[in-house]
Protein backbone atom coordinates (compact mmCIF):
# COMPACT_ATOMS: atom_id res chain seq x y z
CA UNK A 1 0.00 0.00 0.00
CA UNK A 2 1.35 3.37 -0.92
CA UNK A 3 1.83 6.27 0.99
CA UNK A 4 1.32 9.99 0.11
CA UNK A 5 3.67 12.11 0.76
CA UNK A 6 3.62 15.38 3.27
CA UNK A 7 3.41 17.44 0.23
CA UNK A 8 0.70 14.82 -1.30
CA UNK A 9 -2.22 14.80 0.83
CA UNK A 10 -4.71 11.83 -0.37
CA UNK A 11 -7.81 12.99 -2.39
CA UNK A 12 -9.08 9.66 -2.72
CA UNK A 13 -11.93 9.19 0.19
CA UNK A 14 -11.16 5.35 -0.02
CA UNK A 15 -7.65 5.43 0.20
CA UNK A 16 -7.45 4.20 -3.60
CA UNK A 17 -3.84 5.04 -5.57
CA UNK A 18 -3.97 7.97 -7.46
CA UNK A 19 -2.34 5.89 -10.21
CA UNK A 20 -5.47 3.29 -10.58
CA UNK A 21 -7.91 6.36 -10.48
CA UNK A 22 -6.15 8.22 -13.85
CA UNK A 23 -4.65 11.30 -13.91
CA UNK A 24 -5.63 13.55 -11.04
CA UNK A 25 -7.85 16.76 -12.34
CA UNK A 26 -5.75 20.05 -10.91
CA UNK A 27 -7.32 21.45 -7.84
CA UNK A 28 -9.89 24.01 -8.51
CA UNK A 29 -9.68 27.43 -7.17
CA UNK A 30 -11.95 27.89 -3.99
CA UNK A 31 -15.28 29.85 -4.69
CA UNK A 32 -14.17 33.06 -3.02
CA UNK A 33 -10.10 33.00 -3.12
CA UNK A 34 -7.44 31.01 -1.66
CA UNK A 35 -7.30 29.55 2.13
CA UNK A 36 -5.73 32.85 2.77
CA UNK A 37 -8.76 34.86 2.59
CA UNK A 38 -8.35 36.23 -1.07
CA UNK A 39 -11.65 37.36 -2.35
CA UNK A 40 -12.80 37.72 -5.65
CA UNK A 41 -12.02 41.32 -5.95
CA UNK A 42 -8.49 41.33 -4.37
CA UNK A 43 -5.96 42.49 -6.70
CA UNK A 44 -3.35 39.48 -7.26
CA UNK A 45 -0.94 39.08 -4.37
CA UNK A 46 2.63 38.22 -4.25
CA UNK A 47 3.61 35.15 -4.91
CA UNK A 48 0.89 34.36 -7.30
CA UNK A 49 1.42 34.08 -11.16
CA UNK A 50 -0.53 33.20 -14.58
CA UNK A 51 -1.62 29.39 -13.68
CA UNK A 52 -0.57 29.48 -10.13
CA UNK A 53 -3.36 29.12 -7.49
CA UNK A 54 -1.41 29.16 -4.11
CA UNK A 55 -0.42 32.16 -2.40
CA UNK A 56 2.91 33.26 -0.70
CA UNK A 57 3.16 31.89 2.57
CA UNK A 58 3.58 35.61 3.88
CA UNK A 59 0.78 37.23 1.92
CA UNK A 60 -2.61 37.17 3.32
CA UNK A 61 -5.39 39.42 2.24
CA UNK A 62 -7.23 42.19 4.30
CA UNK A 63 -9.93 40.41 6.68
CA UNK A 64 -13.21 41.23 4.99
CA UNK A 65 -14.74 43.89 7.64
CA UNK A 66 -11.14 45.96 6.82
CA UNK A 67 -11.88 45.82 3.27
CA UNK A 68 -12.14 49.88 2.32
CA UNK A 69 -14.57 49.27 -0.61
CA UNK A 70 -17.11 47.35 1.94
CA UNK A 71 -16.15 48.92 5.19
CA UNK A 72 -18.91 50.90 6.95
CA UNK A 73 -19.60 54.75 5.52
CA UNK A 74 -19.21 57.53 7.98
CA UNK A 75 -22.26 59.66 7.51
CA UNK A 76 -21.42 62.58 5.19
CA UNK A 77 -20.87 65.92 7.08
CA UNK A 78 -23.84 67.90 7.27
CA UNK A 79 -24.29 71.12 4.37
CA UNK A 80 -24.02 73.95 5.33
CA UNK A 81 -27.43 75.27 6.22
CA UNK A 82 -28.91 77.72 2.92
CA UNK A 83 -29.23 81.28 3.62
CA UNK A 84 -32.71 81.59 4.93
CA UNK A 85 -34.21 84.71 2.38
CA UNK A 86 -34.57 88.12 4.20
CA UNK A 87 -38.00 88.12 5.16
CA UNK A 88 -38.56 91.92 6.36
CA UNK A 89 -40.78 93.92 5.41
CA UNK A 90 -40.05 95.62 1.90
CA UNK A 91 -39.31 99.15 1.85
CA UNK A 92 -42.30 101.30 -0.25
CA UNK A 93 -41.60 103.39 -3.03
CA UNK A 94 -41.90 107.22 -2.95
CA UNK A 95 -45.70 107.94 -2.36
CA UNK A 96 -45.37 110.59 -5.77
CA UNK A 97 -44.61 107.08 -7.87
CA UNK A 98 -48.31 105.51 -6.68
CA UNK A 99 -49.65 108.98 -8.90
CA UNK A 100 -47.48 108.75 -11.59
CA UNK A 101 -48.40 105.09 -12.46
CA UNK A 102 -52.36 106.22 -11.96
CA UNK A 103 -51.59 109.27 -14.58
CA UNK A 104 -50.07 106.26 -16.97
CA UNK A 105 -53.04 104.13 -16.03
CA UNK A 106 -55.56 106.85 -16.79
CA UNK A 107 -53.69 107.35 -20.43
CA UNK A 108 -53.63 103.98 -21.35
CA UNK A 109 -57.40 103.83 -20.16
CA UNK A 110 -58.54 106.48 -22.42
CA UNK A 111 -57.12 104.98 -25.15
CA UNK A 112 -58.43 101.48 -24.79
CA UNK A 113 -61.99 103.24 -24.26
CA UNK A 114 -61.62 105.09 -27.97
CA UNK A 115 -60.04 102.29 -29.19
CA UNK A 116 -63.03 100.04 -27.99
CA UNK A 117 -66.28 102.91 -29.31
CA UNK A 118 -64.28 102.92 -32.70
CA UNK A 119 -64.69 99.35 -33.03
CA UNK A 120 -68.21 99.16 -31.82
CA UNK A 121 -69.02 101.64 -34.43
CA UNK A 122 -67.92 99.64 -37.16
CA UNK A 123 -69.28 96.77 -35.90
CA UNK A 124 -72.56 98.18 -35.59
CA UNK A 125 -72.18 99.26 -39.00
CA UNK A 126 -70.74 96.48 -41.21
CA UNK A 127 -71.97 93.86 -39.17
CA UNK A 128 -75.35 95.18 -37.88
CA UNK A 129 -74.30 94.29 -34.03
CA UNK A 130 -76.60 96.58 -31.35
CA UNK A 131 -73.91 99.82 -30.14
CA UNK A 132 -72.22 99.03 -27.21
CA UNK A 133 -71.37 95.49 -26.58
CA UNK A 134 -67.84 96.48 -27.07
CA UNK A 135 -67.56 99.56 -25.64
CA UNK A 136 -69.16 98.66 -22.37
CA UNK A 137 -66.31 96.03 -22.18
CA UNK A 138 -63.58 98.57 -22.99
CA UNK A 139 -65.02 100.91 -20.39
CA UNK A 140 -64.79 98.35 -18.02
CA UNK A 141 -61.52 97.47 -18.90
CA UNK A 142 -60.33 101.31 -18.52
CA UNK A 143 -61.76 102.04 -15.55
CA UNK A 144 -59.83 98.93 -13.80
CA UNK A 145 -56.72 100.22 -15.08
CA UNK A 146 -57.25 103.75 -14.52
CA UNK A 147 -58.01 103.52 -10.82
CA UNK A 148 -57.40 99.83 -8.76
CA UNK A 149 -54.28 98.59 -10.77
CA UNK A 150 -52.22 101.35 -10.17
CA UNK A 151 -52.42 100.52 -6.50
CA UNK A 152 -52.11 97.28 -6.50
CA UNK A 153 -49.13 97.51 -8.55
CA UNK A 154 -47.82 99.84 -5.77
CA UNK A 155 -48.02 98.15 -2.53
CA UNK A 156 -46.71 94.91 -5.03
CA UNK A 157 -43.60 96.94 -5.31
CA UNK A 158 -40.73 97.57 -2.94
CA UNK A 159 -36.96 97.23 -2.33
CA UNK A 160 -34.31 95.77 0.23
CA UNK A 161 -31.03 97.36 0.45
CA UNK A 162 -27.78 95.88 2.78
CA UNK A 163 -24.39 96.33 3.09
CA UNK A 164 -23.47 94.18 -0.16
CA UNK A 165 -26.98 94.09 -2.46
CA UNK A 166 -30.06 95.38 -3.19
CA UNK A 167 -33.15 93.70 -3.80
CA UNK A 168 -36.16 94.57 -6.31
CA UNK A 169 -39.69 93.41 -6.09
CA UNK A 170 -42.33 93.82 -8.32
CA UNK A 171 -45.10 92.18 -9.95
CA UNK A 172 -48.90 91.85 -9.81
CA UNK A 173 -49.73 88.95 -11.69
CA UNK A 174 -46.02 88.21 -13.18
CA UNK A 175 -43.79 88.68 -9.97
CA UNK A 176 -39.98 89.28 -9.81
CA UNK A 177 -37.65 89.24 -6.97
CA UNK A 178 -34.09 90.35 -7.94
CA UNK A 179 -31.11 90.55 -5.73
CA UNK A 180 -28.38 92.09 -7.10
CA UNK A 181 -24.69 91.94 -5.74
CA UNK A 182 -23.02 94.85 -5.19
CA UNK A 183 -19.79 93.24 -6.62
CA UNK A 184 -21.27 92.42 -10.00
CA UNK A 185 -22.27 96.42 -10.14
CA UNK A 186 -20.67 97.90 -13.11
CA UNK A 187 -21.89 101.34 -13.31
CA UNK A 188 -25.13 103.39 -11.32
CA UNK A 189 -27.63 105.87 -13.21
CA UNK A 190 -29.98 108.25 -11.52
CA UNK A 191 -32.65 109.02 -14.55
CA UNK A 192 -35.85 111.65 -14.52
CA UNK A 193 -38.02 112.03 -16.68
CA UNK A 194 -40.03 115.22 -17.09
CA UNK A 195 -43.01 113.99 -14.88
CA UNK A 196 -41.02 112.46 -12.43
CA UNK A 197 -38.90 115.77 -12.26
CA UNK A 198 -42.65 117.67 -11.80
CA UNK A 199 -43.38 114.60 -9.28
CA UNK A 200 -39.43 114.85 -7.37
CA UNK A 201 -38.72 110.97 -8.14
CA UNK A 202 -36.52 108.96 -9.85
CA UNK A 203 -35.06 105.94 -11.43
CA UNK A 204 -32.14 103.90 -10.14
CA UNK A 205 -30.62 101.90 -12.63
CA UNK A 206 -27.60 99.37 -11.98
CA UNK A 207 -25.52 98.27 -14.88
CA UNK A 208 -24.47 94.71 -13.91
CA UNK A 209 -21.77 92.21 -15.07
CA UNK A 210 -22.48 88.98 -16.32
CA UNK A 211 -24.75 89.48 -19.87
CA UNK A 212 -24.91 91.92 -22.31
CA UNK A 213 -26.57 95.25 -21.26
CA UNK A 214 -27.65 93.82 -18.06
CA UNK A 215 -29.38 96.22 -15.86
CA UNK A 216 -32.28 96.41 -12.66
CA UNK A 217 -34.29 99.79 -12.44
CA UNK A 218 -36.04 100.78 -9.68
CA UNK A 219 -37.88 103.01 -10.10
CA UNK A 220 -40.17 105.36 -7.88
CA UNK A 221 -37.61 106.50 -5.43
CA UNK A 222 -37.34 110.24 -4.00
CA UNK A 223 -34.58 112.22 -6.15
CA UNK A 224 -32.13 112.57 -3.10
CA UNK A 225 -32.60 109.09 -2.26
CA UNK A 226 -31.79 107.79 -5.05
CA UNK A 227 -28.79 109.81 -5.19
CA UNK A 228 -27.76 108.69 -1.39
CA UNK A 229 -28.42 105.03 -2.85
CA UNK A 230 -25.79 105.60 -5.67
CA UNK A 231 -23.10 107.18 -3.62
CA UNK A 232 -23.54 104.18 -1.33
CA UNK A 233 -23.29 101.86 -3.83
CA UNK A 234 -20.34 103.37 -5.50
CA UNK A 235 -18.45 103.40 -2.15
CA UNK A 236 -19.05 100.26 -1.38
CA UNK A 237 -17.20 99.12 -4.78
CA UNK A 238 -14.65 101.28 -3.94
CA UNK A 239 -13.89 99.50 -0.91
CA UNK A 240 -14.27 96.19 -2.55
CA UNK A 241 -11.70 96.68 -5.63
CA UNK A 242 -9.14 98.22 -3.24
Amino acid sequence: MSSNGPDQPSDDPQGKNPQESGPRPERARQLFGSKGGGKPWDSPRSGETAGQNTPAPSARSAPYPDAPQYAPRTAAPAAPEALEEDDDALTLLHPNYKLLMRIAGIVAALVIFAAGTAIDGILHNEAGLPFGIVMVTAALLALYIAFPLPSRRYRNRGYQISDDRLRVVRGVMWHSDTVVPFGRVQHIDVNQGPVERALGIATLTLHTAGSHNASVSLPGLGHDLAVEMRETIRAHIKRESM
